[in-house]
């Protein structure tokens, strides 16, 4: 090799060394310092907003549903740290269709040792935050070209072992922002937050326009139309909501026939007996969920190994027991539109919290429905239907149990936690659809089950049900 070419290979390498590794400090003091945040301490700033539903879409294939807001403003105060948003809603259409609750009007979290990282990253991920957050966390960089603009990449370890990185471009700008949070259903599940559009406001350069996304969809698009740099901030933190924290409530249950047992509390399922197998109707909203009904199933009927399971809907409160499900062996019930799907997110890895899915896996086993589907032993006998012309989700499915006449359905009709206490917020819509498919299917019902459960355990009636959307029996 002549020593020409060896000095060209060293020029080259030391040309190369500062795009595969930069001095961190330098770049983010770069950048504090041309966004005008070395002494911003609080910020408000306001605009119009919509925010969605993550995992409320109305089938396996959409993207989340959302909310429009009207007025959005949010404060925040780095130092404490702390912060506060305040929404005006915009009306809902009737035509929404997913599921979802719209957003609390007012939201306050002030970051203390007990705040899970999930919910810090809200703060840590917008661009002054994540500058702030990398100054203190031995963040590293380097550059990187992506889309043909090349960025410096600064990156630290989030407090769940998930890299922190923040892309910031030539303009010194932080322009996006990303991690990778757990979550029940999706694994090791991609967030980031994308920030262009930055303008001056009173010196501080403020991104217009910010787009989040958590798994493949948005669940944020904010238009920023005022920003105010050091701005007043009393945030107090929330009161503590009454009966919040604590162990979780036992697992209990009773007989609705023979061999047929509700389990509670909260999420409710249904445990079968048939001759030679258990079937469970509906999984449960948490990994510790799933898990308590497995045991309470056959605690209630020995012997037996759990055959099927019902899942009502892809919503991921009603398929965060999924996984669980699975480790266990047992065959998914499910509407067909939602097989590929379940297949995929058997496979997506849990690294950042390994479930028993990721620690012993298993074939998983899907059993699609379409719109009817009859389970039966010759003495029990459940019928699977889709809800037609559903606007919560096009795969909803109820289960009736002729003999025993009850029905089990999730989210056409969530009855309140008390007797004639104020009604949870419900849509009408999906308590006339209900009714519909009921009516339609000539089912003889007498108890119904909710799955999002009353608090006081008590017997729900379709009686109930009739007089709280006011209609009366013939």
């Amino acid at each position: 090799m002549s020593k020409k070419f060896i000095g060209v290979v060293l020029f080259v390498a030391l040309l190369s060394w500062p795009a595969a590794a930069q001095d961190a400090k330098t770049v983010i003091s770069n950048a504090s310092k041309a966004m005008g945040a070395d002494n911003l301490k609080t910020l408000e700033y306001s605009g119009k907003a919509w925010e969605g539903a993550f995992g409320q879409a109305v089938n396996s294939s959409s993207a989340w549903p959302g909310f429009d807001q009207e007025t959005y403003t949010r404060i925040i105060d780095f130092e404490k740290p702390a912060w506060r948003i305040d929404r005006t809603l915009a009306p809902v259409s009737p035509a929404r269709r997913g599921g979802g609750l719209p957003p609390a009007l007012n939201q306050t979290v002030v970051v203390n040792p007990n705040t899970n990282w999930a919910q810090q990253l809200d703060l840590w991920m917008t661009p002054y935050g994540f500058l702030k957050a990398a100054a203190a966390n031995n963040a590293t960089a380097n550059s990187q070209t992506l889309g043909g603009k090349k960025y410096s990449v600064v990156t630290f370890m989030g407090q769940n072992n998930a890299k922190v990185n923040g892309y910031i471009n030539e303009q010194n700008m932080v322009e996006k922002v990303e991690t990778w949070i757990d979550n029940a259903v999706t694994g090791d599940t991609h967030l980031e937050a994308v920030y262009t559009g930055y303008k001056d406001f009173g010196g501080l350069k403020f991104p217009a326009k910010t787009v989040k996304k958590q798994g493949d969809y948005s669940i944020q698009d904010l238009t920023v139309t005022s920003v105010k740099p050091n701005a007043p901030a009393n945030i107090q933190p929330p009161q503590a909501a009454a009966g919040g924290g604590g162990p979780q409530p036992t697992t209990t249950s009773r007989k609705l026939g023979d061999g047929v047992y509700l389990i509670l509390p909260g999420y409710a399922s249904i445990a079968v007996d048939f001759k030679d197998y258990i079937v469970v109707l509906e999984t449960g909203n948490s990994e510790q969920r799933a898990s308590a009904i497995i045991a309470e199933a056959k605690k209630l009927i020995p012997n037996k190994p759990i055959k099927y399971v019902l899942n009502t809907h892809n919503h991921f409160d009603h398929a965060s027991g999924l996984r669980t499900f699975m480790a266990e062996g047992v065959t998914i019930l499910t509407h067909a539109s939602n097989k590929q799907y379940y297949e995929k997110i058997a496979t997506m890895p849990h690294t950042l919290n390994p479930d028993l899915l990721a620690k012993n896996p298993k074939k998983v086993l899907i059993e699609p429905i379409g719109d009817k589907k009859v389970l039966t032993d010759g003495n029990h006998v459940i019928e699977l239907y889709r809800v037609q012309k559903s606007t919560h989700n096009d795969g909803l499915i109820m289960a009736y149990l002729p003999k025993e006449k009850v029905l089990l359905e999730a989210d056409s009709w969530n009855p309140p936690g008390q007797p004639n206490g104020p009604a949870p917020l419900n849509n009408p819509i999906y308590n006339k659809n209900l009714m519909d498919n009921i009516q339609q299917l000539k089912l003889s019902v007498e108890t119904i089950i909710p799955v999002h459960y009353p608090a006081d355990s008590r017997v729900v009636t379709m009686s109930e049900f009739m007089q709280a959307i006011g209609r009366t029996s013939n």
